[in-house]
């Protein structure tokens, strides 16, 4: 008998005896949305779902999450990817699963809040093109955010999942904030807006399993839509954690299949499968399909991400989140920050400050967009504060929360930071009361004037609306007005198949042995040293920008060896955020000895100049505005003078240091 028959009569007998579950549990695969975006900086691309999306289909899921969160913004940005394609692209895959999306309410895919124009065609379009469950949320619990949004979900038949953004400021859930009356109250207010159902979203995974227990039997004693957990498995307690909500009713629970599980993403699917079996809430999946999808995703899809997989750690589980509360993805970009500023030896301040900036911030919960106020915020004031002075860059995201513009907060604002944040506030120096949307204009017929005919649709006019500057910079691409640059492209099997052979000969010495000292480029001056990890292997690599080929050196583990040429490598896989170099600039960079420079004091991307050539600025002006981490920086003018050049455009990207600007 053949190994494939043995196979298929296992499966045979495995369905035939399992008995029929009385209250099934139901699951929500998150792998193709919050899986890879958790552990792979959400570079997943759709080429790469395609494979398993029919048998993913055949499961049973109540639902599959395949778009929203961060996937919009990074696929034009970084993948070169059209987001609505995706959704019809998948769509003809899934006919029986339903498509389901995080939408950040008012803030739509983005970080801000956008006007109702844009929310309302936003949401039509969606639906237009596959989606069918909206789960929606608001980063402050402020379900005002909610007002335009739904009634378009609802118009349009779909499935409106109201949210409540999980958060302590206690170990445990209680104390004067978020207690389990707060939850109630919450999920009572959606209840009165028509939620179909209601997910508790435990973003940084801080839910315990007995406060899950009591949380959950609370709602499913007190609301009457389903009762949907979802909670991220950083700290390790979120498997406990489902099985107690599982013992207190909950209806659907969300989890990623193994290859696209924990680490900061979330528990798989695989254990529950087995350890539910022949009970009451038996999922109904077929194991045995499960490990075939598993498969082709370890074979023939993860190998091109696995250098996107942070290394660097052994454990698999955060037990520090527990303490400092940073759900993983803040984390990660916190990190990132420092190490490009040189500066990753002050990420124990940050871990300090974090929590003082929170508390003063109207201690919010920690949940895109405010995870990133909050930690970019906080950075800001470890690296650029004085003992005489706090937040002395205060980011206008920060401004915007003190204005009103993201919502009303669990607790007032610390009424000094508020006081700095809105001096000179464009929009006025009192806060707002009202729905924030109220005081936001329409988008719509500006943002048409601006792209004209280079958006072909309402969905090209609803990217360049969210994403001005970077949406803009794609659709040029996507029409093949601008090259696609190569640090976007896919790589293949192959590619990576190439790469792991390089590596090997490095870690045999192969190439060593073939130098030609007479073939050694002179290192020049534009020479940089980078450290780069391989499978928790150190290889010091240095590139030399301007002398021709590549110049490597080697540290430990290879034994000290002459400086060599590096063999032609496979294309570079494209690294989580890229810090590019600087784009080509309008003119040579201007002597610094003529005059006063305004610097970017930290990588980012040029998002426009207030200031150009000529006009007259004084100190303290805004000269231009930088983003760093998906948060925007107004750079003041540090002396009065004539703006006497700019040195880049909107969209381009500067290292720290770069001057931006002369004043003279």
């Amino acid at each position: 008998m053949s190994e494939h028959t043995q196979v298929k009569m296992t499966e045979m007998k495995y369905d035939k005896d399992r008995p029929a579950a009385k209250h099934r549990l139901m699951i929500e695969d998150l792998s193709l949305r919050d899986g890879h975006q958790s552990l792979f900086a959400t570079r997943g691309r759709t080429e790469d779902m395609i494979p398993v999306a029919e048998k993913m289909d055949e499961i049973g899921f109540w639902a599959v999450e395949v778009w929203g969160g961060a996937t919009f913004d990074t696929m034009h940005r970084f993948l070169g990817e059209d987001p609505w394609e995706r959704l019809r692209t998948l769509k003809r895959y899934f006919k029986k699963t339903p498509f389901s999306m995080l939408l950040r309410g008012q803030n739509l895919v983005g970080y801000r809040n956008y006007a109702d124009d844009v929310a309302k065609l936003f949401v039509k379009k969606t639906v237009d093109n596959g989606m069918e469950i909206f789960r929606t949320f608001d980063a402050l619990n402020d379900f005002r955010n909610f007002e335009t949004v739904v009634p378009v979900i609802k118009e349009c038949g779909a499935h409106f999942q109201g949210c409540i953004c999980y958060s302590l400021t206690e170990p445990r859930i209680g104390g004067e904030v978020y207690n389990l009356e707060y939850y109630l109250k919450k999920a009572k207010e959606l209840e009165d807006m028509g939620a179909d159902s209601i997910c508790i979203k435990d973003m940084a995974g801080l839910m315990a399993p007995y406060d899950a227990y009591k949380l959950i039997k609370a709602l499913k004693d007190n609301v009457k839509p389903l009762i949907h957990l979802h909670s991220h498995f950083t700290s390790g307690m979120s498997p406990m954690t489902h099985f107690k909500a599982i013992e207190a009713g909950v209806d659907i629970i969300d989890t990623c299949l193994t290859p696209y599980a924990y680490r900061t993403s979330h528990a798989a699917l695989e254990p529950f499968v087995m350890s539910l079996l022949g009970t009451n809430r038996d999922t109904g999946f077929d194991i045995n399909a499960l490990a075939r999808i598993n498969e082709i995703l370890e074979k023939e899809v993860l190998p091109k991400y696995k250098h996107l997989l942070d290394d660097t750690k052994v454990s698999v589980i955060d037990i520090n989140v527990l303490l400092h509360q940073t759900p993983g993805g803040m984390l990660s970009n916190l990190v990132n920050q420092l190490r490009e500023m040189d500066a990753l030896d002050k990420i124990g301040e940050v871990y300090k400050e974090l929590p003082r900036v929170r508390k003063e911030l109207g201690q919010i919960p920690l949940v895109t967009p405010t995870s990133q106020i909050v930690g970019i915020q906080t950075v800001n004031n470890v690296l650029f504060d004085t003992p005489d002075e706090r937040y002395k860059m205060v980011t206008a995201q920060v401004k915007d929360l003190c204005y009103g513009l993201y919502g009303k907060t669990s607790v007032p604002i610390d009424p000094e930071v508020q006081k700095k944040a809105l001096k000179g506030y464009e929009r006025g120096e009192e806060p707002i009361t009202c729905r924030p949307a109220e005081v936001l204009e329409p988008e719509l017929e500006k943002a048409k004037q601006e792209i004209g005919s280079l958006a072909a649709d309402d969905e090209d006019l609803i990217t360049y609306a969210l994403f001005p500057v970077t949406g803009k910079k794609y659709l040029m691409q996507k029409y093949g007005k601008e090259q696609v640059p190569d640090s976007v492209k896919p790589i293949t099997l192959e590619d990576v198949e190439k790469q792991n052979k390089m590596i090997e000969k490095l870690r045999k010495g192969e190439l060593v042995e073939k130098i030609n000292p007479e073939s050694i480029p002179e290192k020049s001056e534009n020479a940089r040293t980078f450290n780069v990890f391989v499978e928790g292997e150190y290889f010091e690599v240095g590139v030399d920008e301007v002398g021709g080929a590549p110049v490597i050196t080697y540290a430990a583990p290879v034994p000290a060896a002459p400086v060599a040429p590096a063999a032609p490598a496979a294309p570079a896989p494209a690294a989580p955020e890229p810090v590019k170099e600087p784009a080509a600039k309008k003119e040579p960079e201007p002597d610094v000895s003529a005059g006063t420079p305004v610097t970017a004091p930290m990588p980012g991307m040029v998002i426009k100049y207030e200031k150009n050539v000529g006009d007259s600025v004084n100190e303290g002006e805004t000269v231009v505005v930088i983003e760093a981490m998906k948060m925007e920086n107004a750079l003041p003018a540090p002396a009065s003078g004539v703006i006497k050049a700019v040195t880049y455009n909107s969209g381009d990207s500067v290292a720290k240091g770069d001057v931006l600007a002369m004043i003279e």
